[in-house]
Formats: C-alpha cells, structure tokens, sequence
C-alpha cells in the first residue's frame, strides 16, 4: 500500500512539474511598439540600410523568436485602437487617424485593464495623442506621454501621470520616457507587471538626437541617428531587466505601428511595396520578435500570420487573466507558439484605412472592390489577377477571402463623423464595383 501510495504520489509530482514547465508562472510583459518603421528597417528582417545599425534589436531575435508575418493597421491611430481592443477598426470607429479620438474606454475593452484585473501592475510611457481619452481611463496605473499632439522629441517638459511636469529645461523627450520605465521597473520589480513603451521615434519630425554628432546634417543621416537610438534605447530597457534580476521572468515583445513613412527600403536590393497610409504589404508589414529567456525558440523564425488584434489575447493568456466577455473579439492568441508548440495560427489576417481593406491569406490578398492579388513575392510584389484567367487555386483562395470579407462586413461597421461617413459610402460603392467584378469573370467562363 504504501509503495503504491509512493507511485501515486511520484505520478501526481511529476504531472505538476509538467505542468509548470508547459505554462510558466505569470511573467512581466514588456511591449515595445515603435514608430513608422516597417520591416525593411530592421538588420534581422534583412534591411539592406540597417544590416548593422539596430544590434540590440537583432540580438532579441536571434536569442527569441521572430515572426515574419505581422500585420498593423496603415497609420498609428487605427494600430494603437487595434492593439488595445483587440477589435477590428470597423467595429471601433478607429478607422483613421482624425477619427480615433471618438473610439471611448466607456464602450470598449482594454488590454490594460485586463491584464490590471489580473494582479498587473500597468504602466505607459511615449506616444498617446492618437487616442481618445488618457493613458488611466484606460487602465494604465501610471504614464508619461507628450505634453501635445506633435511635441515629442526636445521640450521643456511633458505629461506624467495627467499633469504638466515643466522640466525647467530643455529636455529629450524619449529620455524621460526611458527614465520613467526604468523607475517603473524598480518599483514594481515585486510584482508582475505590463509595460507599454511607444517610443516616439522614428516619427518625424526627424531631428538630432542627443548622441547626434555636431555638423550632421540631412534627414537621411539624422534617420539613420534616430534608428540608432532607438535601438539604444532597446538595449537599456534589457540593461535594467537584467540589472534588477527581472530578465528571466520577463516576455518582452517587440513591434511597430506600421510600415516606413514615405518609402519604405530594401531587403537584399528588392523594394518592398507600398509604405505607411497605403494598404499595401510595405504599409502593415512590421517587425514582431518576442524573447523570453529559456521559454521562447531560441533563434527560431516563424512564418505564422498575425495582426493587432493579437496581442490582447495572447497577452491575456500568458498572464492567466480572462478576456472580455458579451463583446466580439477579433484576436487570436500565439501564445503556444511563445511556448514553442505549434498552436493554432489563424488562417487570414484583415486590415483597414477608411474606405479601403483587405483579407489576406498564406498566399493570396482581396480587397474591398473584389481584386484578388497573388502574393506568393511579398512583401516585393503584388500581383493583380485577372478575373477571367484565375487559375483553380486562385479561384478557390477568392471564394474563400470572400467568405471572410461577407463575415466581416466592414462596410457595415461603426465609423464616426463625416470621415466615417464618407468611409460607409466609399464601401459601399466598392461593394457594388466588386459585384459586378464577379458577374463580368462569371460571364465569361
């Protein structure tokens, strides 16, 4: 009996150690989300540019796992209302830039009120003019954010915790923000913790930044500073984690708002197509690498799709809280894959600018007026195809994204303003555009 009982209890040990080692006790999540740059900016993305310029950002990848597919919204607004509702723009009203400001924390979930029900301490730091009311309505416990929409980078003071700090100086405005995440991490080194560091580089204006040396000049050169900064800044963020014995215990995660502002770069000598406010791949197509020591492959590259609704029920997961209920939630969580296990990748992504969307698969892309792209050379190449010559995989891929797209119905979604307005009317003409698209393939074969 007792022998038994030895067994019995050596049986239920070893499925508990299982089962710890399968999911790790709540760690504290680290978001990065960088601005304006794709990833034809990143060395470990390939970056014919930046092969050698972002090492701190490269090295998370190299000793994590990368993501090859990750997809924002077009413009930052729309991003930032995304990852933090896990909802698609068309159900928040975010669906542009002007009109973000109305998407209200009343009607909305939050990913950081959330992960605050669940024993997180939250905190923010960096960009916020985008979004609609402030960094504590929607969950976050402490902030610092630019003191106005547009002054982000050498000002004489700022925004902390919702009143005006005057510096008495002029002062780098990502320095504090630096400086205010590492206080953070201190304070609450006790705690599990999720922070939300939006830098506000690389977003122009591009100006010097404080290791800028005297006499450079031209944006080329001082974007190239910039990148470099804040691949800097990247490197301190780790500094301190380990530094205060955090590291091990620590997700971070890293990602941009969208692609390159104004032309997006090279990737072994090929231009990547389309850029930031374009729904191209060169407008959503951004970095994602998440590193979390012993837990994350260690150099292991994925060619899962995700979007930005992704991020709230992953992160939910990994730190055991419970996702909204009576609200859609758009998200699908890669926690799994953060694991190591291959998980449940989703089978399309989705992404919206005003008027214009699109569906997109492993292979294939159609848009709000019913064009159905060959995408098996992207990020470089966007190929049209024809509605009288698709091939049988392509008309299978059309049939199923306009599955997806009647699901979705965007056209039908919340907007807000005249922009919206303009938006619901521009969709339904498109709508009406793609039927006749289809009737005119359809009579022809």
């Amino acid at each position: 009996m007792k022998k038994l009982l030895s067994t019995l209890t050596f049986v239920a040990l070893a499925a508990l150690t299982s089962l710890a080692a399968d999911k790790p006790s709540k760690p504290n999540i680290l978001f990065i989300l960088a601005d304006d740059t794709g990833i034809d900016d990143y060395g470990c993305y390939g970056s014919d540019r930046f092969k050698k310029l972002t090492p701190n950002i490269d090295a998370l990848a190299k000793s994590g796992l990368r993501f090859e597919r990750c997809y924002a919204e077009p413009l930052c607004g729309p991003t930032r209302t995304t990852l933090m509702t896990a909802r698609y723009v068309f159900r928040t009203g975010a669906i542009s830039n002007p009109i973000t400001h109305a998407t209200s924390f009343k009607d909305e979930p939050s990913l950081a009120r959330t992960l605050k029900s669940a024993g997180y301490a939250t905190g923010m730091a960096g960009k916020w003019a985008q979004m609609g009311d402030s960094p504590g309505d929607w969950g976050f416990d402490e902030f610092i954010t630019d003191k106005t929409a547009g002054g982000w980078y050498w000002q004489n003071g700022y925004n902390k915790n919702g009143q005006h700090v005057d510096a008495g100086k002029e002062v780098y405005c990502p320095d504090a923000c630096l400086d205010f995440t590492k206080d953070f991490f201190k304070r609450h080194k006790d705690e599990p913790f999720y922070f939300y560091f939006q830098t506000h580089l690389v977003h122009g204006p591009i100006l010097r930044t404080p290791d800028t040396k005297e006499g450079t000049k031209g944006e080329e050169a001082l974007y190239d500073d910039n990148m470099v900064y804040m691949d800097k800044q990247v490197g301190q963020l780790v500094a301190e984690l380990e530094k205060l014995g955090l590291r091990e215990k620590t997700l971070i995660v890293f990602s941009g708002d969208n692609g390159t502002a104004k032309q997006s770069g090279t990737i072994g000598g090929r231009q990547i197509n389309g850029h930031k406010s374009t729904v191209l791949e060169g407008g959503s197509r951004v970095p994602l690498i998440a590193n979390w020591p012993g837990v994350t492959p260690k150099g292991k590259v994925l060619n899962d799709l995700t979007d930005f609704t992704d991020f709230f029920p992953t992160f939910a997961e990994v730190a055991g809280a419970k996702m909204p209920k009576d609200v859609k939630i758009d998200g699908h969580s890669f926690a799994p894959q953060l694991l190591g296990k291959k998980g449940s990748p989703r089978d399309w992504i989705f992404v919206q600018l005003n008027a214009k969307w699109y569906a997109r698969n492993d292979g294939w892309k159609l848009n709000e007026s019913g064009e159905l792209f060959d995408m098996s050379d992207a990020p470089f190449v966007e190929k049209l195809v024809a509605a009288d010559g698709q091939s049988a995989a392509a008309k299978a891929a059309h049939q199923k994204l306009q599955a997806v797209l009647a699901d979705l119905n965007p056209a039908a979604g919340k907007t807000a303003s005249g922009a919206g307005d303009a938006a619901t009317k521009a969709a339904k003409q498109a709508k009406r555009k793609a039927k006749r698209l289809e009737a005119a393939g359809a009579a022809k074969q």
